[in-house]
Protein backbone atom coordinates (compact mmCIF):
# COMPACT_ATOMS: atom_id res chain seq x y z
CA UNK A 1 0.00 0.00 0.00
CA UNK A 2 1.44 3.40 -0.95
CA UNK A 3 2.17 5.81 1.83
CA UNK A 4 0.84 9.36 1.87
CA UNK A 5 3.82 11.71 1.41
CA UNK A 6 2.04 15.10 1.59
CA UNK A 7 2.51 16.13 5.26
CA UNK A 8 -0.37 18.61 5.15
CA UNK A 9 -2.82 16.04 3.79
CA UNK A 10 -1.40 13.45 6.18
CA UNK A 11 -2.00 15.73 9.16
CA UNK A 12 -5.57 16.27 7.98
CA UNK A 13 -6.06 12.51 8.12
CA UNK A 14 -4.49 12.35 11.56
CA UNK A 15 -6.89 14.99 12.86
CA UNK A 16 -9.85 13.14 11.35
CA UNK A 17 -8.66 9.93 13.01
CA UNK A 18 -8.69 11.62 16.44
CA UNK A 19 -5.00 12.35 16.93
CA UNK A 20 -1.61 10.74 16.36
CA UNK A 21 -2.11 7.72 18.63
CA UNK A 22 -5.52 6.90 17.16
CA UNK A 23 -4.17 7.34 13.63
CA UNK A 24 -1.19 5.04 14.28
CA UNK A 25 -3.39 2.34 15.84
CA UNK A 26 -5.80 2.53 12.91
CA UNK A 27 -3.01 2.31 10.34
CA UNK A 28 -1.41 -0.68 12.08
CA UNK A 29 -4.71 -2.51 11.96
CA UNK A 30 -5.49 -1.47 8.38
CA UNK A 31 -2.07 -2.57 7.15
CA UNK A 32 -2.20 -5.87 9.00
CA UNK A 33 0.62 -5.13 11.44
CA UNK A 34 -1.43 -4.94 14.65
CA UNK A 35 -0.81 -8.11 16.71
CA UNK A 36 -3.33 -9.38 19.22
CA UNK A 37 -1.52 -9.92 22.54
CA UNK A 38 -1.53 -13.52 23.83
CA UNK A 39 -0.04 -15.57 26.66
CA UNK A 40 3.15 -17.27 25.53
CA UNK A 41 3.33 -20.07 28.12
CA UNK A 42 1.59 -22.70 25.95
CA UNK A 43 3.27 -21.75 22.66
CA UNK A 44 5.61 -24.06 20.82
CA UNK A 45 9.05 -22.81 19.89
CA UNK A 46 7.90 -22.23 16.33
CA UNK A 47 4.74 -20.36 17.38
CA UNK A 48 6.75 -18.25 19.84
CA UNK A 49 9.28 -17.34 17.14
CA UNK A 50 6.48 -16.33 14.75
CA UNK A 51 4.75 -14.34 17.50
CA UNK A 52 7.96 -12.47 18.34
CA UNK A 53 8.60 -11.80 14.66
CA UNK A 54 5.09 -10.33 14.32
CA UNK A 55 5.65 -8.09 17.37
CA UNK A 56 8.97 -6.95 15.94
CA UNK A 57 7.33 -6.08 12.60
CA UNK A 58 4.57 -4.21 14.41
CA UNK A 59 7.13 -2.23 16.44
CA UNK A 60 9.08 -1.32 13.32
CA UNK A 61 5.94 -0.20 11.52
CA UNK A 62 4.85 1.77 14.60
CA UNK A 63 8.19 3.63 14.62
CA UNK A 64 7.77 4.51 10.94
CA UNK A 65 4.23 5.74 11.51
CA UNK A 66 5.32 7.79 14.53
CA UNK A 67 8.08 9.37 12.47
CA UNK A 68 5.69 10.21 9.63
CA UNK A 69 3.11 11.57 12.08
CA UNK A 70 5.75 13.76 13.76
CA UNK A 71 6.91 15.09 10.40
CA UNK A 72 3.30 15.87 9.53
CA UNK A 73 2.87 17.59 12.90
CA UNK A 74 5.98 19.73 12.36
CA UNK A 75 4.81 20.67 8.86
CA UNK A 76 1.59 22.02 10.37
CA UNK A 77 2.85 23.38 13.72
CA UNK A 78 5.65 25.67 14.81
CA UNK A 79 6.64 23.48 17.80
CA UNK A 80 9.56 25.66 19.01
CA UNK A 81 10.79 29.15 18.10
CA UNK A 82 14.23 29.24 19.65
CA UNK A 83 16.08 30.24 22.78
CA UNK A 84 14.14 32.41 25.19
CA UNK A 85 10.98 32.55 23.07
CA UNK A 86 7.87 31.20 24.79
CA UNK A 87 5.66 29.27 22.39
CA UNK A 88 2.92 26.65 22.56
CA UNK A 89 1.07 25.34 19.54
CA UNK A 90 -2.18 24.90 21.39
CA UNK A 91 -4.09 28.18 21.35
CA UNK A 92 -5.11 29.07 24.88
CA UNK A 93 -6.62 32.16 26.44
CA UNK A 94 -3.97 34.44 27.84
CA UNK A 95 -4.51 36.98 30.61
CA UNK A 96 -2.95 39.71 28.44
CA UNK A 97 -5.36 39.14 25.54
CA UNK A 98 -8.04 41.78 25.05
CA UNK A 99 -11.49 40.61 26.26
CA UNK A 100 -12.95 41.00 22.76
CA UNK A 101 -9.81 40.90 20.65
CA UNK A 102 -11.51 39.87 17.40
CA UNK A 103 -13.90 42.82 17.65
CA UNK A 104 -10.98 45.22 18.09
CA UNK A 105 -9.22 43.75 15.04
CA UNK A 106 -12.43 44.13 13.02
CA UNK A 107 -12.78 47.77 14.14
CA UNK A 108 -9.23 48.39 12.92
CA UNK A 109 -10.14 46.65 9.62
CA UNK A 110 -7.33 44.14 10.11
CA UNK A 111 -7.18 40.72 8.45
CA UNK A 112 -8.62 37.91 10.57
CA UNK A 113 -5.67 35.84 11.77
CA UNK A 114 -6.67 33.25 14.35
CA UNK A 115 -3.94 30.66 13.88
CA UNK A 116 -0.35 30.32 12.66
CA UNK A 117 -1.69 28.47 9.62
CA UNK A 118 -3.86 31.46 8.68
CA UNK A 119 -0.93 33.82 9.08
CA UNK A 120 1.34 31.63 6.96
CA UNK A 121 -1.28 31.44 4.20
CA UNK A 122 -1.77 35.22 4.28
CA UNK A 123 2.00 35.65 3.86
CA UNK A 124 2.17 33.00 1.10
CA UNK A 125 4.42 30.86 3.30
CA UNK A 126 4.40 27.31 4.57
CA UNK A 127 4.57 26.70 8.30
CA UNK A 128 8.18 25.56 7.84
CA UNK A 129 9.06 28.83 6.06
CA UNK A 130 7.31 30.87 8.76
CA UNK A 131 9.27 29.01 11.46
CA UNK A 132 12.48 29.66 9.52
CA UNK A 133 11.80 33.41 9.43
CA UNK A 134 10.89 33.84 13.12
CA UNK A 135 13.25 31.32 14.79
CA UNK A 136 15.63 32.97 17.28
CA UNK A 137 19.21 31.91 18.02
CA UNK A 138 21.60 33.67 20.37
CA UNK A 139 24.56 32.56 18.24
CA UNK A 140 23.54 32.09 14.62
CA UNK A 141 25.55 31.11 11.58
CA UNK A 142 22.96 32.70 9.32
CA UNK A 143 20.39 35.47 9.85
CA UNK A 144 17.79 37.15 7.66
CA UNK A 145 19.52 40.55 7.58
CA UNK A 146 22.63 42.00 6.01
CA UNK A 147 24.54 44.82 7.67
CA UNK A 148 25.95 48.05 6.28
CA UNK A 149 26.64 51.49 7.74
CA UNK A 150 25.88 55.07 6.81
CA UNK A 151 27.71 58.15 8.17
CA UNK A 152 26.10 60.22 10.92
CA UNK A 153 26.44 63.98 11.40
CA UNK A 154 28.85 63.49 14.31
CA UNK A 155 31.24 61.48 12.11
CA UNK A 156 30.35 58.06 13.54
CA UNK A 157 28.72 55.25 11.58
CA UNK A 158 25.07 54.23 11.92
CA UNK A 159 24.56 50.46 11.50
CA UNK A 160 21.70 49.50 9.19
CA UNK A 161 20.33 45.94 9.20
CA UNK A 162 18.42 45.43 5.97
CA UNK A 163 16.16 42.35 5.74
CA UNK A 164 16.61 39.73 3.03
CA UNK A 165 14.24 39.72 0.07
CA UNK A 166 11.74 37.20 1.47
CA UNK A 167 11.58 38.76 4.93
CA UNK A 168 11.28 42.25 3.45
CA UNK A 169 8.28 41.11 1.39
CA UNK A 170 6.69 39.67 4.55
CA UNK A 171 7.36 42.86 6.52
CA UNK A 172 5.85 44.98 3.76
CA UNK A 173 2.70 42.85 3.92
CA UNK A 174 2.53 43.38 7.69
CA UNK A 175 3.11 47.11 7.17
CA UNK A 176 0.40 47.56 4.51
CA UNK A 177 -2.22 45.25 5.96
CA UNK A 178 -1.81 45.81 9.69
CA UNK A 179 0.53 48.54 10.95
CA UNK A 180 -0.55 51.32 8.60
CA UNK A 181 -4.18 50.78 9.68
CA UNK A 182 -3.44 51.49 13.35
CA UNK A 183 -3.99 54.86 15.01
CA UNK A 184 -1.13 57.36 14.92
CA UNK A 185 -1.15 60.80 16.54
CA UNK A 186 -1.27 63.89 14.33
CA UNK A 187 1.97 65.16 15.88
CA UNK A 188 3.89 62.32 14.21
CA UNK A 189 5.25 63.53 10.86
CA UNK A 190 7.78 60.82 10.06
CA UNK A 191 6.85 57.88 7.82
CA UNK A 192 3.13 58.68 7.71
CA UNK A 193 1.04 59.33 4.62
CA UNK A 194 0.86 62.99 3.65
CA UNK A 195 3.61 64.02 6.08
CA UNK A 196 7.29 64.80 5.59
CA UNK A 197 10.20 66.78 6.98
CA UNK A 198 8.55 69.80 5.32
CA UNK A 199 5.19 69.36 7.07
CA UNK A 200 7.08 68.81 10.33
CA UNK A 201 9.10 72.02 9.92
CA UNK A 202 6.13 74.06 8.71
CA UNK A 203 4.49 73.65 12.13
CA UNK A 204 7.31 75.65 13.75
CA UNK A 205 7.67 78.79 11.62
CA UNK A 206 7.49 82.27 13.23
CA UNK A 207 8.78 81.09 16.61
CA UNK A 208 10.31 82.96 19.56
CA UNK A 209 12.00 79.75 20.66
CA UNK A 210 12.59 76.37 19.02
CA UNK A 211 13.57 73.47 21.27
CA UNK A 212 14.81 70.21 19.75
CA UNK A 213 15.20 67.01 21.74
CA UNK A 214 16.31 63.52 20.75
CA UNK A 215 15.36 60.11 22.13
CA UNK A 216 18.42 58.00 22.89
CA UNK A 217 18.60 54.53 21.30
CA UNK A 218 15.11 54.87 19.84
CA UNK A 219 14.79 51.62 17.86
CA UNK A 220 16.80 49.41 20.27
CA UNK A 221 14.51 50.59 23.09
CA UNK A 222 11.48 49.10 21.30
CA UNK A 223 11.99 45.45 22.25
CA UNK A 224 10.05 42.30 21.36
CA UNK A 225 7.56 42.53 24.29
CA UNK A 226 6.67 46.12 23.37
CA UNK A 227 6.14 45.21 19.71
CA UNK A 228 4.03 42.21 20.74
CA UNK A 229 1.98 44.60 22.87
CA UNK A 230 1.26 46.73 19.81
CA UNK A 231 -0.24 43.78 17.96
CA UNK A 232 -2.19 42.65 21.02
CA UNK A 233 -3.76 46.08 21.45
CA UNK A 234 -4.55 46.01 17.74
CA UNK A 235 -6.76 42.97 18.37
CA UNK A 236 -4.59 39.88 17.91
CA UNK A 237 -4.23 37.17 20.51
CA UNK A 238 -0.99 35.94 22.04
CA UNK A 239 0.01 33.45 19.34
CA UNK A 240 -0.38 35.77 16.34
CA UNK A 241 0.99 38.79 18.22
CA UNK A 242 4.13 36.82 19.09
CA UNK A 243 4.69 35.74 15.48
CA UNK A 244 4.13 39.24 14.09
CA UNK A 245 6.52 40.69 16.67
CA UNK A 246 9.19 38.12 15.81
CA UNK A 247 8.82 38.93 12.11
CA UNK A 248 9.43 42.63 12.85
CA UNK A 249 12.33 42.34 15.32
CA UNK A 250 15.89 41.06 15.48
CA UNK A 251 18.60 41.10 18.12
CA UNK A 252 21.44 43.59 17.67
CA UNK A 253 24.38 41.40 16.69
CA UNK A 254 28.13 41.34 16.48
CA UNK A 255 29.75 39.55 13.56
CA UNK A 256 32.48 37.17 14.79
CA UNK A 257 34.83 35.00 12.74
CA UNK A 258 36.02 31.78 14.40
CA UNK A 259 37.64 28.69 12.88
CA UNK A 260 36.78 29.89 9.41
CA UNK A 261 33.06 30.29 10.22
CA UNK A 262 31.01 33.45 10.61
CA UNK A 263 28.81 33.80 13.69
CA UNK A 264 26.21 36.47 14.44
CA UNK A 265 26.21 36.87 18.22
CA UNK A 266 23.21 38.51 19.89
CA UNK A 267 24.24 41.49 22.02
CA UNK A 268 20.84 42.09 23.59
CA UNK A 269 17.12 41.38 23.30
CA UNK A 270 15.26 41.40 19.99
CA UNK A 271 14.18 44.92 19.01
CA UNK A 272 13.21 46.96 15.97
CA UNK A 273 16.07 46.86 13.43
CA UNK A 274 16.95 50.12 11.72
CA UNK A 275 16.45 49.09 8.10
CA UNK A 276 13.23 47.06 8.31
CA UNK A 277 10.27 48.70 6.53
CA UNK A 278 8.02 48.05 9.55
CA UNK A 279 10.22 49.72 12.18
CA UNK A 280 9.38 53.44 11.71
CA UNK A 281 5.63 52.87 11.47
CA UNK A 282 5.64 50.63 14.55
CA UNK A 283 7.36 53.36 16.58
CA UNK A 284 4.66 55.82 15.52
CA UNK A 285 1.97 53.45 16.80
CA UNK A 286 3.87 52.81 20.01
CA UNK A 287 4.36 56.55 20.62
CA UNK A 288 0.63 57.37 20.42
CA UNK A 289 0.33 58.01 24.16
CA UNK A 290 3.70 59.80 24.28
CA UNK A 291 2.54 62.15 21.52
CA UNK A 292 -0.82 62.67 23.23
CA UNK A 293 0.83 63.62 26.52
CA UNK A 294 3.43 65.90 24.96
CA UNK A 295 0.83 67.60 22.76
CA UNK A 296 -1.32 68.22 25.83
CA UNK A 297 1.65 69.64 27.73
CA UNK A 298 2.64 71.91 24.84
CA UNK A 299 -0.92 73.20 24.47
CA UNK A 300 -1.16 73.92 28.19
CA UNK A 301 2.08 75.94 28.20
CA UNK A 302 1.37 77.72 24.87
CA UNK A 303 3.93 75.78 22.80
CA UNK A 304 3.66 73.69 19.60
CA UNK A 305 4.87 70.08 19.36
CA UNK A 306 5.76 67.62 16.60
CA UNK A 307 7.82 64.44 16.38
CA UNK A 308 9.75 63.05 13.42
CA UNK A 309 10.95 59.54 14.38
CA UNK A 310 13.16 60.12 17.44
CA UNK A 311 13.42 63.91 16.94
CA UNK A 312 10.97 65.92 19.06
CA UNK A 313 10.46 69.64 18.41
CA UNK A 314 8.72 72.27 20.55
CA UNK A 315 8.31 75.89 19.47
CA UNK A 316 6.88 78.96 21.16
CA UNK A 317 4.99 81.19 18.68
CA UNK A 318 6.11 84.80 18.28
CA UNK A 319 2.70 86.04 19.40
CA UNK A 320 2.85 84.25 22.75
CA UNK A 321 2.63 86.99 25.38
CA UNK A 322 3.46 85.02 28.52
CA UNK A 323 6.76 83.77 29.91
CA UNK A 324 8.31 80.86 27.95
CA UNK A 325 8.49 78.59 31.05
CA UNK A 326 11.28 76.70 29.30
CA UNK A 327 12.53 75.00 32.47
CA UNK A 328 9.06 73.72 33.27
CA UNK A 329 8.65 72.41 29.75
CA UNK A 330 11.98 70.55 29.71
CA UNK A 331 11.48 69.07 33.16
CA UNK A 332 8.02 67.69 32.46
CA UNK A 333 9.04 66.44 28.99
CA UNK A 334 11.85 64.43 30.59
CA UNK A 335 9.46 62.83 33.08
CA UNK A 336 6.88 61.98 30.40
CA UNK A 337 9.48 60.51 28.04
CA UNK A 338 10.89 58.31 30.80
CA UNK A 339 7.42 57.26 31.95
CA UNK A 340 6.76 56.07 28.39
CA UNK A 341 9.83 53.83 28.41
CA UNK A 342 12.34 56.10 26.63
CA UNK A 343 15.27 58.32 27.56
CA UNK A 344 16.33 61.72 26.26
CA UNK A 345 19.78 62.15 24.77
CA UNK A 346 21.24 64.91 27.00
CA UNK A 347 23.80 66.00 24.40
CA UNK A 348 21.17 66.56 21.74
CA UNK A 349 18.91 69.12 23.40
CA UNK A 350 19.14 72.44 21.53
CA UNK A 351 17.39 75.75 22.10
CA UNK A 352 17.35 78.34 19.28
CA UNK A 353 15.99 81.86 19.59
CA UNK A 354 14.62 83.99 16.76
CA UNK A 355 17.92 85.91 16.59
CA UNK A 356 19.80 82.73 15.60
CA UNK A 357 19.22 80.11 12.90
CA UNK A 358 16.26 77.91 13.78
CA UNK A 359 16.30 74.56 11.96
CA UNK A 360 13.74 71.76 12.17
CA UNK A 361 14.45 68.45 10.43
CA UNK A 362 17.12 70.22 8.40
CA UNK A 363 14.97 73.14 7.20
CA UNK A 364 15.31 76.75 8.32
CA UNK A 365 12.07 78.02 9.93
CA UNK A 366 13.02 81.60 10.94
CA UNK A 367 10.31 84.12 10.11
CA UNK A 368 6.81 83.47 8.88
CA UNK A 369 7.77 82.23 5.40
CA UNK A 370 7.74 78.60 4.42
CA UNK A 371 10.61 76.36 5.62
CA UNK A 372 13.66 76.31 3.36
CA UNK A 373 17.06 74.71 3.04
CA UNK A 374 20.01 76.68 4.33
CA UNK A 375 21.89 79.13 2.11
CA UNK A 376 25.05 77.10 2.68
CA UNK A 377 23.51 73.97 1.16
CA UNK A 378 22.18 75.92 -1.82
CA UNK A 379 25.64 77.45 -2.42
CA UNK A 380 27.34 74.05 -2.16
CA UNK A 381 24.89 72.57 -4.67
CA UNK A 382 25.38 75.40 -7.16
CA UNK A 383 29.16 75.14 -6.80
CA UNK A 384 29.09 71.36 -7.37
CA UNK A 385 26.94 71.77 -10.49
CA UNK A 386 29.31 74.48 -11.76
CA UNK A 387 32.29 72.15 -11.33
CA UNK A 388 30.51 69.36 -13.20
CA UNK A 389 29.47 71.66 -16.05
CA UNK A 390 33.08 72.78 -16.52
CA UNK A 391 34.52 69.27 -16.39
CA UNK A 392 36.13 69.70 -12.97
CA UNK A 393 36.21 66.88 -10.37
CA UNK A 394 33.84 66.88 -7.40
CA UNK A 395 35.13 67.53 -3.90
CA UNK A 396 36.16 64.60 -1.74
CA UNK A 397 33.05 62.90 -0.36
CA UNK A 398 30.76 64.37 -3.01
CA UNK A 399 29.00 61.95 -5.35
CA UNK A 400 26.42 62.43 -8.05
CA UNK A 401 23.92 60.34 -6.06
CA UNK A 402 24.38 62.44 -2.92
CA UNK A 403 24.08 65.72 -4.85
CA UNK A 404 20.92 64.48 -6.55
CA UNK A 405 19.49 63.63 -3.13
CA UNK A 406 20.23 67.12 -1.85
CA UNK A 407 18.67 68.65 -4.96
CA UNK A 408 15.53 66.56 -4.44
CA UNK A 409 15.50 67.74 -0.81
CA UNK A 410 15.67 71.34 -2.04
CA UNK A 411 12.90 70.61 -4.58
CA UNK A 412 10.57 69.67 -1.72
CA UNK A 413 10.65 73.18 -0.23
CA UNK A 414 11.58 75.15 -3.36
CA UNK A 415 10.26 73.31 -6.45
CA UNK A 416 11.58 75.85 -9.00
CA UNK A 417 15.20 75.95 -7.81
CA UNK A 418 15.15 72.24 -7.07
CA UNK A 419 13.96 71.42 -10.59
CA UNK A 420 16.67 73.62 -12.11
CA UNK A 421 19.43 71.92 -10.12
CA UNK A 422 18.06 68.43 -10.81
CA UNK A 423 18.00 69.18 -14.54
CA UNK A 424 21.56 70.54 -14.39
CA UNK A 425 22.79 67.46 -12.50
CA UNK A 426 21.05 65.18 -14.98
CA UNK A 427 22.68 67.00 -17.90
CA UNK A 428 26.10 66.85 -16.22
CA UNK A 429 25.78 63.17 -15.27
CA UNK A 430 27.65 61.76 -18.33
CA UNK A 431 30.64 64.00 -17.54
CA UNK A 432 30.69 62.84 -13.91
CA UNK A 433 31.03 59.16 -14.88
Amino acid sequence: MSRMTDPIALWRNIVQAGGRQAYIAGQLEQRGFLVARRETDGMSDRELAQYKQSLKAEAEERRKLKREAWQAYRANHLVHLGEGVYWQDEARKDKWDLPHAEERAAENELPALDSPQQLAEALSLTISQLRWLVYHREAATRIHYHRFTIPKKDGTERPIWAPCKKLKAVQRWVLRNIVEKLVVHGAAHGFTAGCSVLSNARRHTAARLVVKLDIRGFFPTVTLPRVRGIFRRAGYREQIATLLALLCTEAPREIVEQDGKTYYIALGPRCLPQGAPTSPALTNVLCLRLDQRLTGLAHKLGWRYTRYADDMTFSLPEGHAGAPRLGTLLGIVKRIVEAEGFQLHPAKTHVARASSRQQVTGLVVNGDGKPRVSRQLRRELRAAVHRLQHGKPLKEGETLARLTGYAAYLHMSDPQRGAELLAALHAAAPQAR
